[in-house]
């Protein structure tokens, strides 16, 4: 019988011995949302905890300058940012590009309308996730196509809960997705 390889982590990473928890380091990683929160702690947490870098969820971006400025990066003290929806002309890219010179600050972010299309369609037994017409609140949209319950803000909740429960390594995510989230963890740990 062959030996087994080593314990990876969810993103893949071979896994060390475990460790007590370690202080923060002043470097962080800012997602839009909760949902992006979980989907980055549920899959790089072991990481993340192993390089003490934070991952912060800020409701949205609309004074990311702000909330930059206030947090005053500098070196030491990187932060990285992903961004739903970062695509050339939109209201995420207009905000985004007002921080491209900083040098302790790198704004990322992957095409999809919402973090929740960055989980393979295939995990939930689709070909491709429904397409919203413009106008309907996206994530209602998306239950409703899919003849989930979404009145209720905890309805929304338990979907993504479904979602979430299909991803179990990066191998469920979108790889322009991954990408994304490995670059911001290299710049707030270089």
């Amino acid at each position: 019988m062959a030996a087994a390889g080593p314990k990876r982590t969810a993103s893949g990473s071979v896994a060390g011995p475990r460790e007590r928890a370690k202080v923060a380091q002043p470097s962080r990683i800012w997602v839009e949302g909760r949902h992006d929160a979980e989907l980055v702690e549920k899959v790089w947490g072991d990481d993340l905890r192993h390089v003490g870098v934070a991952v912060e969820y800020l409701g949205g971006i609309d004074d990311l300058k702000g909330e930059v400025d206030a947090f005053d990066p500098g070196p030491g003290r990187r932060l990285g940012v992903l961004v739903d929806h970062l695509v050339t002309g939109s209201k995420e890219w207009r905000i985004a590009q007002t921080l491209s010179k900083e040098p302790h600050v790198l704004v990322v972010g992957h095409p999809y309308v919402d973090v929740w299309q960055t989980v393979k369609p295939q995990r939930l037994g689709l070909d491709a996730w429904p397409v919203i017409p413009r106008g309907v609140e996206w994530k209602h949209g998306i239950c409703d196509a899919l003849g989930w319950p979404h009145a209720e803000q905890a309805d929304i909740a338990r979907a993504w809960k479904k979602i979430l429960g299909t991803v179990h390594t990066w191998t469920d995510l979108e790889p322009v997705f991954l990408g994304k989230v490995e670059e911001l963890i290299d710049f707030v740990t270089a």
